[in-house]
């Protein structure tokens, strides 16, 4: 509020200045006082009916809800993705970007109501107290989670490193609970996990957080070093599907990882002044050995940054179903104690000039899964284009994609295929022609 009546000030000052120029800037100038005029005619509407509201509703609002309401509302008009974070959900997702928290280490569900252990985390509190995959945790200091919410239960067991919580738990097989106490510790989210294959690398990144490029970069030395060395290696398979994204700087981090030179992302705002190249610096992790990425319609964002990248490049094989679309960017704006706002502020562009929003990466090699038949109909995502209010193209704009991955990786066609691929066996086309990657030991070309 208190930038208009500075706003004000500069444009009656230009508008006296003008007088001695042409009459268009004048008319330009008058054009601008009258806008202003008009915002300032908007604001006392507003503040006409918060007073309505404040004195005659037929219960006495939470004014500071009201407030709370009318600013998320003004920025959800913008588009599905800009938004207000009061400051627990500013917290959350500083907590989640960050990839580390005090807590127990436990990846928990809601199953018809009640709070399952899905795993409890490698070398945690959790862990070691002995929690299992299975349990039913029905106590959080002596607190029934009857009736709680997943997030409310997991803010019960999140708290500061180095305090107790009390955990009543069900067991199958168990005839009584059983009661754990558990000190908290600092809980990192393990965006990156990895494993050998034989001959090939597999590398899963669930998000983009603080912890990916670090995580990426210990699990390809793990391989190599698992392989017997880089040169036993005969290629990498990085798995971005159901990926929904996260920090703009660990994706460039992602596809530097893999580029010797050349640009990996533009973001370009609303003035041309605002463009941001992002250009890749020279070292490989993988020392130019073969790359395919696998993307499904789950795959957003920061994952589309990296498989834009790496196609454009021609530094990888894209393999899997289209993409979600999401190609906008949005800044974090922290409001002091009041939370933060998320500002859509640019469209981020692959390194060939492609704007994939609404439009998503297209696989080089379109490869799906076979769904089964409870799952036939749910298993796409409708993508960027179907989300109301969702920034427009100006090109042609595509549906949903599916985001199926079979939980056994013996029935994962898209993930066979990229093994198929990089070992040099001979696969069925799967809806277009693919060589196995070459490895990049030539002069990469920057896309024009």
């Amino acid at each position: 509020m208190r930038k208009l009546p500075m706003l004000m000030l500069g444009v009656v000052l230009g508008a006296g200045a003008s007088t001695l120029a042409t009459n268009d800037r004048l008319l330009s100038t008058t054009s601008a006082v009258a806008a202003a005029s008009d915002t300032y005619r908007q604001l006392n509407l507003f503040g006409d009916v918060f007073e309505k509201i404040r004195s005659d509703y037929v219960e006495k609002p939470d004014e500071s809800k009201l407030i709370e309401s009318a600013i998320n509302g003004m920025l959800s008009g913008l588009d599905p993705h800009s938004s207000y974070l009061d400051a627990k959900s500013f917290r959350d997702m500083q907590v989640q970007t960050r990839g580390e928290f005090g807590g127990l280490g436990i990846e928990v569900t809601m199953e018809e109501g009640l709070i399952k252990v899905v795993s409890p985390i490698d070398d945690t509190p959790a862990s070691r107290a002995g929690v299992q995959a299975g349990d039913i945790i029905t106590a959080i200091d002596d607190d029934s989670v009857q009736g709680l919410s997943l997030n409310q239960a997991v803010d019960k067991m999140r708290g500061a490193v180095n305090s107790a919580v009390r955990l009543k738990i069900t067991r199958k097989g168990n005839s009584d609970p059983l009661e754990l106490k558990l000190t908290r510790d600092v809980i990192r989210i393990k965006s990156v996990r990895s494993r050998s294959e034989t001959d090939v690398g597999y590398v899963r990144i669930t998000q983009f957080n603080e912890q990916t490029f670090e995580g990426l970069k210990n699990s390809i030395d793990t391989i190599n070093k698992d392989l017997g060395g880089a040169d036993k290696v005969k290629g990498y398979v990085i798995d971005l599907r159901n990926n929904p994204g996260g920090l703009l700087d660990q994706a460039i981090a992602v596809s530097d990882a893999f580029l010797e030179r050349g640009e990996i992302v533009s973001t370009r705002g609303r003035n041309a002044d605002e463009t941001q190249r992002y250009n890749a610096r020279a070292g490989d992790l993988t020392k130019g050995k073969p790359v395919i990425v696998l993307i499904n319609g789950g795959s957003a964002s920061a994952s589309e940054i990296v498989a834009g990248a790496l196609q454009d490049h021609k530094r990888a094989t894209i393999i899997g179903s289209r993409s979600f679309g999401k190609g906008s960017v949005q800044t974090i704006i922290p409001l002091g104690s009041n939370g933060a706002v998320r500002l859509t502020t640019a469209r981020y562009y692959t390194p060939s000039g492609r704007s994939i929003q609404a439009k998503g990466i297209d696989p080089d090699v379109q490869v799906l899964n076979e769904v089964p038949a409870e799952l036939k109909g749910k298993d796409e995502t409708k993508g960027e284009a179907s989300l109301k209010g969702h920034l427009k193209n100006g090109e042609e704009e595509q549906g949903g994609s599916s985001a199926y991955v079979p939980p056994d990786p013996k029935n994962d066609k898209q993930l066979n295929y990229a093994y198929d691929l990089l070992r040099g066996v001979k696969v069925n086309d799967a809806g277009s022609k693919a060589s196995a990657p070459a490895a990049a030991d030539k002069p990469q070309k920057s896309p024009n």
